[in-house]
Parts: structure tokens; sequence; C-alpha cells
């Protein structure tokens, strides 16, 4: 039986280079997933350099690591600068690795939707791990700016995908 493996989608980073709540949450919530498994999971961290280094999956990785999930299962992809981008990497990253696993996503439930249609629509199979408490679901002042900026942003990028499927980029 193949690990699964667990994208974590990014979030900010914060100018001192420490992640955002955001970031940590996400981190969290994959973890708390990912090492209840059989046989253990591997991880896919995704994100650059945003507004402030180090890259997204860099913070990761050391939440990670410091929560003591060996190196070996941690799979970095430095690339992704957005949703889409960060789909079509790790896409790309899981078919050179080989993996033919369970591949599952870690990010907030306002989130979720348009990151589960991008991978099956590139005909990735994803699954959702138990999403972390969000902005949205906490009742902070933001909450409605969160959801609807996924409003344009699922059918713009899902148009996206479709399209670089016709073109054979995935």
């Amino acid at each position: 039986m193949d690990p699964a493996a667990v994208i974590i989608l990014g979030a900010a980073v914060r100018p001192d280079g420490s992640a955002s709540p955001a970031l940590r949450a996400r981190v969290q919530a994959a973890r708390a997933w990912g090492e209840r498994q059989t046989p253990p999971t591997l991880y896919i961290p995704t994100g650059a350099i945003g507004r402030n280094p180090p890259a997204e999956c860099v913070v990761m990785t050391a939440i990670l690591m410091q929560a003591g999930v060996p190196e070996a299962r941690i799979h970095q992809e430095p690339t992704g600068t957005d949703t889409f981008s960060s789909v079509l990497a790790c896409i790309a990253l899981l078919r050179r690795m080989g993996h033919v696993g369970e591949v599952r996503l870690a990010t907030h439930r306002y989130h979720l939707p348009r990151c589960l249609a991008l991978f099956r629509l590139a005909g990735v199979k994803a699954l959702a791990v138990p999403p972390p408490a969000g902005p949205s679901e906490t009742g902070q002042p933001r909450r409605w700016a969160w959801r609807l900026r996924e409003v344009p942003a699922l059918p713009y990028d899902a148009a996206l995908m479709l399209w670089a499927r016709l073109r054979g980029r995935v």
C-alpha cells in the first residue's frame, strides 16, 4: 500500500519570516490527519516566496520538522505563486515522484472547493483533510472577503485548468 501524499497549500509568511496563523493552521491540519495514517504520510508543502521571505514551503517544512516529521517524508514544491500554479507544480512533482497513492489537500474551508476542483479537472482524485477553522468560521471581520474572492477565482482557474488539459500541460 502506497502512502498518502498531503499537499499543503501555502499562505502568508510574516515580515519576520514566521508563519502566519493561516499557514500554521494548514500545516497543523495536515499533520493531524497525516500522522494517523499507515503507512506514514508524505507531505508536500507548496508555495514560493510571497511578500516576505522565506518561501512558504520552507516555513511549512520547518514546522513539520519541529513537530517530529522526518525530512525524508517532506517534498517541498517551491515554485507555486498562486493556487493554480501550485496545483500544476504539485501534479508535476507527484508524477516525478511516481506517486500512485491517495492525494489529500490541506487548506482552509473557503479555499477547498477551488483546490479540489482544480485537482479533479486535472485528473487527480484529490480529497480533503479536515480543514482548520479559518477567518470565515471564526467570525473575524474579513470572513466575507475570503469567501467572496473565491467566487470569481473558481471559474477563472477552472477555465485555465481545462485549457491546460487541452494543451497537454497536465
